[in-house]
């Protein structure tokens, strides 16, 4: 199945802006930040489909996961 990810801010760095993966079904959003080689501390806010998500949500086809790092400032 396809979906869409959508990375943000530093998550960007040395990837694409937004892609499109072919992934198993039962895939899930965890799944997708391995793949990537994010560590999982990097991802402080994530959406499935413009909604709140979890890393353990398993996805479906057509699915759109965005991918927010923590915000820094000061």
């Amino acid at each position: 199945m396809k979906v869409k990810v959508r990375l943000f801010a530093t998550l960007r760095e040395g990837r694409s802006r937004e892609s499109e993966l072919e992934v198993p079904e039962a895939t899930t959003v965890l799944d997708i930040i391995n793949a990537l080689n994010i560590p999982e501390e990097e991802v402080a806010l994530l959406l499935i489909n413009g909604r709140d998500g979890k890393l353990t949500s398993t996805l479906t086809e057509g699915d759109t996961v965005s991918l927010f790092p923590p915000v820094g400032g000061g």
